[in-house]
């Protein structure tokens, strides 16, 4: 739904979907690299998020824009869990489409 408010159509949005699927983000600039990497990892198994993989990030994005990415991947994924744990269904439409008059 982000990708779509962001403003990707639909098809678009099932390409973006269906590669980063597949786990090989090579052709992805090192900065989504990075970020997916840690987003994976967090989802995972957050306990082994190493002090190489900080590094790399700050390298990436600087101090501040690190412990944005852990803070909001983390977030994220709290979310999810609480959303699976009262089994809330998903939005079956885009809560920010523009409405047609």
């Amino acid at each position: 739904m982000l990708l779509a408010v962001a403003g990707l159509k639909s098809d678009e949005v099932k390409a973006l979907r269906e590669k980063l699927a597949t786990g090989d983000w090579s052709s992805f600039p090192l900065a989504q690299r990075t970020a997916f990497g840690l987003a994976y990892k967090l989802s995972k198994d957050p306990a082994s998020l190493t002090d190489a993989d900080r590094a790399a990030l700050i390298e990436v994005f600087g101090r501040e824009r690190a412990v944005d990415l852990i803070w909001y991947v983390s977030w994220c994924n709290y979310m999810t869990r609480v959303a699976d744990a009262f089994q809330l269904p998903l939005e079956k439409e885009n809560a920010f489409t523009p409405v047609k008059k």
